[in-house]
């Protein structure tokens, strides 16, 4: 099995385990201890009042600024707007890069010099922009409070002079609104006494006592003044202009004028109407269908305001007219239909997403771990969040604050968490620095196998306790290593005179493997091995660059030896059993064979169910501490139990051929 190599912080340079030492070694390669080795995902030695930071990466700061500006009273409803503001299209400025005193200023300029009916997407730009700055400034003020020692429920903001500004201008452009609101009625009364008063000179003219041309010039006047006046109260605007159209009429029939100027002007208003024909149809093109829907309503209004048309082409006209408007008036249906519905998938999706977030507010969770893994989740909720439109308008504001509660319980619990964290490093810096000082107590200790131990034990100690902030990480680790490499360094000084020895050792092992590879193993049998073994071991040690190889050597010089004294009493022993074979053959034992062939078959079944288990042993071994050794032990066992089975099985053919 290979692992990736990974980096390592500087001071994870020695390793406890290679300072291992065997019962009767007197010396040790330089060691030193490990740094505490969390993986980086879970390194918590950052500072842990930044742990709720990871929230920053998705961005509600909008959606938080209106919802300031709402819970401040900023607020008029899209329901209060008039058609006017509904139908401005105007776009806003970009003020991001204001400061809130700016922003203000800005506000109380565009008050005194713009109509406040061409002020509703400004406004609301100010607002968000406003609000923005605002809560930014109110969270920083919170967090210098908290860290200054207060407790987050008893923070109080300051009173902000531009908010109030704010506030006060909003009251003008309020103000403003429902004067301008409450004038339109007004002007609309008006508007209303002036076509009443057109309609009853439209009466007059066919009584009038003018010549022809005069009569249709004052016409003419009345038409052009019936079109500058403006809108009448929504419930007498059906009644003014059917009313209006009819003594329109009136006149185009009864009064007696000059045919001729009365063609030229049923012609004019003819080609105006086809004009609007053409102009209503290609509002089916245009692509926003909002834009359509009311370029639509100006065009009614310009039809109406038109004079009539010759009889014959009067029906054709208005049904050409009437049949575009309809397309027009369902593509808005259909749009609003299509937006309705899609607003109500929308409310489905944040809907569950809501409940993903609350799941994870809900959930218990207990490690550096799992909280960056539930943090990285949540967040690619926000973002899924921030990718799904508009739900519908009453439901919009109560869906997002369903949703910003769960992320806000989520960032408390984890904010409390670390809160505690930090506790337990504060603890752990203790433990670390007693560890140093019991370092430091035997860094000039002359008893070196002892010293290495203890050094050890400490080295293991250091590695239980959990981190420390990065503050302090740096400083305690390395007090502890200079104590550890001191120790070490003198331990390494004194026995520098016995590498000498164990070049020497490793010549004399090397010789006797030679030897070993030499010598007639069947002949002198299992006690040839064991002298062998028994001159090894006398030989002292080795090189510790060289140990592992020449171990290696003599492991496998020694097991060929063996493999080799068991090939040849494996042959004995099957030699043995055709004999015992032949005298229950003879002795006419079939009884016998057979059940000597069942006991060795059911011995080989025994065995196959051996090394299954132990085969299926080897993957729960792969996660112990010492995992290489015991699989290495197991694969051994499960080499010599099939060589057992393949001898049985041989036995098994060996009675089938004699039958």
């Amino acid at each position: 099995m290979t692992t990736e190599k990974k980096s390592v912080p500087e001071e994870q340079v020695s390793v406890a385990e290679d300072v291992k030492l065997d019962a009767t070694q007197e010396c040790a390669p330089e060691a030193a201890p490990e740094t505490e080795c969390d993986s980086p995902a879970e390194v918590v030695a950052q500072e842990i009042n930044t742990a709720e930071e990871s929230a920053s990466e998705v961005s509600f700061a909008e959606e938080e600024a209106a919802l300031d500006a709402a819970a401040a009273g900023l607020e008029i409803a899209e329901e209060e707007l008039t058609a006017e503001e509904q139908n401005d299209e105007s776009p806003a400025e970009d003020i991001s890069a204001m400061s809130k005193a700016e922003i203000v200023d800005y506000f109380a300029a565009l008050l005194d010099k713009k109509p406040v009916q061409q002020l509703r997407a400004d406004v609301e730009n100010i607002k968000i922009a406003f609000y923005k700055l605002h809560r930014a400034e109110v969270d920083a003020a919170r967090k210098k409070f908290v860290e200054e020692g207060g407790s987050e429920e008893a923070f109080v903001p300051q009173p902000d002079e531009q908010e109030q500004r704010l506030k006060e201008h909003f009251a003008r452009y309020r103000a403003a609104r429902e004067e301008y609101i409450s004038s339109l009625e007004s002007v609309k009364e008006e508007n209303l006494k002036v076509k009443l008063q057109i309609i009853e000179e439209l009466k007059e003219l066919v009584n009038s006592s003018e010549t022809i041309n005069q009569t249709f010039a004052t016409f003419r006047a009345l038409q052009q003044r019936w079109k500058e006046t403006g809108m009448v109260p929504q419930a007498n605007n059906k009644e003014i202009w059917e009313t209006y159209n009819l003594h329109v009429e009136n006149f185009y029939n009864y009064i007696k004028i000059n045919k001729e100027l009365r063609d030229l002007d049923l012609k004019r208003n003819y080609e105006a109407k086809v004009q609007l024909c053409e102009e209503v149809e290609a509002l089916v093109m245009e692509p926003s269908v909002v834009t359509a829907f009311r370029k639509l309503q100006d065009l009614h209004e310009q039809w109406r305001e038109t004079g009539p048309v010759a009889t014959e082409f009067k029906d054709s006209l208005w049904e050409r007219f009437k049949e575009a408007s309809s397309r027009i008036n369902k593509q808005h249906q259909e749009y609003f239909e299509q937006v309705k519905e899609e607003q109500k998938r929308n409310l489905e999706l944040k809907t569950e997403l809501c409940v993903k977030a609350e799941e994870l507010s809900e959930a218990v969770i207990t490690s550096r771990k799992e909280w960056n893994d539930a943090s990285n989740q949540l967040i690619e909720i926000q973002k899924v969040w921030k990718t799904i439109g508009f739900a519908p308008k009453k439901d919009n504001t109560k869906i997002y604050e369903r949703f910003r509660q769960a992320c806000d319980k989520f960032f408390e619990l984890k904010h409390s968490f670390y809160a505690n964290v930090k506790s337990e490093m504060e603890a752990n810096l203790q433990l670390k620095n007693e560890i140093c000082e019991a370092a430091e107590a035997l860094k000039n200790s002359d008893q070196w196998k002892k010293t290495t131990d203890e050094l050890i034990a400490l080295q293991k100690r250091w590695k239980e306790i959990g981190p420390v902030s990065r503050r302090y990480s740096d400083a305690v680790w390395k007090r502890f290593r200079a104590a550890c490499d001191e120790f070490f360094a003198r331990k390494s000084a004194h026995f520098s005179g016995v590498d000498e020895q164990h070049v020497e050792n490793l010549a004399k092992k090397e010789a006797l493997l030679a030897e070993m590879a030499e010598a007639d193993i069947v002949a002198g049998g299992f006690e040839a091995i064991k002298e062998f073994q028994r001159r090894w071991s006398e030989i002292g040690f080795v090189p510790i660059k060289a140990k592992e190889t020449i171990q290696k050597r003599y492991k496998e010089v020694v097991d060929a030896m063996f493999a080799t004294l068991r090939g040849g009493e494996k042959e004995r022993n099957m030699d043995r059993f055709r004999n015992r074979i032949n005298n229950m053959k003879s002795g006419g034992g079939d009884r016998r064979l057979r059940s000597e062939r069942e006991k060795l078959y059911n011995k080989v079944k025994q065995l196959e169910q051996d090394i299954a288990t132990l085969e299926n042993n080897i993957g729960f071994f792969s996660h112990s501490k010492n995992a290489e050794a015991m699989i290495r032990e197991v694969q051994e066992k499960i080499e010599a139990t099939k060589a057992e089975m393949a001898e049985l099985i041989e036995k098994i053919n060996l009675i089938d051929k004699e039958n």
